[in-house]
């Protein structure tokens, strides 16, 4: 191995060891095996469960987030807890009041580069969120689900998918 490929990797693992310990130093609660491999920004509303791997994510909002175990993130996700008051304000388009919702995100949930998911929404178990998408509504569970706005295209295998979490076989 080249003294070059050898600085990457050691460089490499440096940057996921900062952008991990930043995270937890931040979130309210953070699991087992936690692996941050791109800039990540959460909150101290933020709870994580185990296995989760963030690869670019920016939380932001004054709302909780809650995220269950075994999630996988692609590049570039956001999630916004937060919305402006636009229906009762005091001003047009929006005034300074701002409303705060929370974000659930259950087990076993994977989405792809450049998602959004906008306040208030749950992401049931099991759910896979196509890159690209805005989820402004629930995903349920086995849910696949794509678009701006994401709406559901289709569902998991139940039965393979409840056999690999019987096996414990988590990526």
């Amino acid at each position: 191995m080249s003294i070059i490929t050898t600085f990457y990797k050691y460089y490499q693992n440096f940057k996921k060891k900062k952008y991990s310990n930043k995270v937890k130093k931040v979130a309210n609660i953070v699991g087992n095996d936690l692996k941050v491999n791109g800039p990540s920004y959460v909150t101290p509303k933020t709870e994580l469960g185990n296995n989760v791997n963030f690869n670019g994510i920016k939380i932001q909002g004054h709302g909780k987030v809650i995220i269950g175990d075994n999630f996988h993130s692609g590049i570039e996700c956001m999630l916004i807890t937060d919305i402006h008051n636009y229906d009762n304000g005091k001003s047009i388009p929006y005034d300074e009041t701002v409303i705060s919702k929370d974000i659930i995100i259950k087990d076993n949930v994977w989405i792809g580069n450049k998602v959004t998911i906008l306040a208030g929404v749950t992401i049931e178990e099991g759910a896979i969120i196509q890159a690209g998408s805005v989820v402004v509504n629930n995903i349920p569970k086995y849910g696949i689900a794509g678009g701006h706005p994401a709406k559901v295209f289709k569902y998991r295998d139940k039965e393979h998918y409840e056999q690999l979490k019987k096996e414990k076989k988590f990526h």
